[in-house]
C-alpha cells in the first residue's frame, strides 16, 4: 500500500497543482477518484471533514485528512525535498 493517499477529481485545477508537486518529488501515491457530486463523497469526508479536494493522507506521518492544495503543496515540500 501506498504511504500517500490523494483524493482528487479528473479536470480539477487544485488537485492537478497537487498532482504535479507530488510528480516533480517523484513521490509514489494511491489515487482515489472522488465524485463529481459534493453529495456522493461521503468517503472524503469521513477522512477530511468536508467534501472538498484535493485531501491527502500520509500515513506515515500521520496525516489523517488534510484538504486545500496550498497547505498539501508547502508540506509536501517541507517533508520531502
Amino acid at each position: 500500500m501506498a504511504t500517500l493517499e490523494l483524493y482528487e477529481l479528473p479536470g480539477c485545477p487544485f488537485c492537478a497543482k497537487v498532482t504535479d508537486k507530488l510528480d516533480e518529488l517523484g513521490l509514489e501515491y494511491e489515487s482515489h477518484e472522488v465524485p463529481q457530486a459534493h453529495s456522493e463523497r461521503t468517503e472524503v469526508e469521513e477522512i477530511s471533514g468536508q467534501t472538498g479536494v484535493p485531501v491527502l493522507v500520509d500515513h506515515d506521518n500521520g496525516i489523517e485528512g488534510m484538504p486545500e492544495s496550498s497547505d498539501i503543496v508547502e508540506y509536501l515540500e517541507q517533508n520531502y525535498t
